[in-house]
């Protein structure tokens, strides 16, 4: 059985739209990341699932996987059959790792320097906040999704977190990915998402 740990209107909310659109069974274990938030609590033996007690963690069958690029990896892999993730052998197996590691491993990173107005330093990882911007706006440029034509769990994490920080205006609202976000929110799972987020806040 999958259990995703989630807090409502958090980075979670990528894994529950992930599951949506896997349309696989799960069940949904509700975590207090502020500590002080009445949609959930924070379980005693969390830090056995989470290291940091963030979100967003899924167990499968009593094994914990965290973060977000690896649950969409791992969630992929074990659901072949939804389409949502390149296999082993594909070609586009490596375009598709690439985009998963690069939403947390270089986007984020980029988009809290901007928010937090931090002067970019070139010895780090990643690339500045206008340089990452232009990559991004290159390749939705060129194609709908990341991978091409069709729409992929990168397209959750990463368009997911692009969609955020558009929403928190970290990232300009161009016309490339204006049009990027009104195609993710073409989805009905995304609504569907939208929805049982909702519901679980207000219960």
């Amino acid at each position: 059985m999958l259990t995703l740990y989630h807090a409502p209107r958090s980075r979670s909310f990528r894994i529950l739209w992930l599951l949506e659109e896997l349309g696989v069974p799960y069940d949904t274990e509700m975590v207090s990341i502020r500590g002080h938030d009445s949609t959930g609590h924070m379980p005693a033996d969390y830090i056995d699932i989470h290291p940091h007690r963030k979100v967003p963690a899924l167990v499968h069958d009593g094994v914990p996987v965290f973060e977000t690029p690896a649950i969409a990896l791992y969630l992929t892999d074990l659901h072949p059959e939804a389409g949502l993730g390149p296999l082993i052998g594909d070609r586009q197996r490596g375009p598709y790792l690439t985009w998963l590691a690069y939403s947390t491993g270089v986007f984020e990173p980029a988009m809290v320097e901007r928010a937090y107005k931090t002067p970019h330093q070139a010895a780090l990882g990643w690339g500045s906040a206008d340089e990452v911007e232009q990559v991004l706006a290159r390749v939705l440029q060129a194609r709908p999704f990341f991978l091409g034509e069709k729409f992929s769990a990168v397209d959750i994490v990463l368009g997911g977190s692009l969609h955020y920080m558009m929403q928190m205006k970290v990232v300009p609202e161009t016309p490339v990915f204006t049009a990027y976000v009104e195609r993710l929110g073409d989805r009905p799972a995304m609504h569907r998402a939208l929805q049982r987020d909702g519901d679980i806040e207000e219960s």
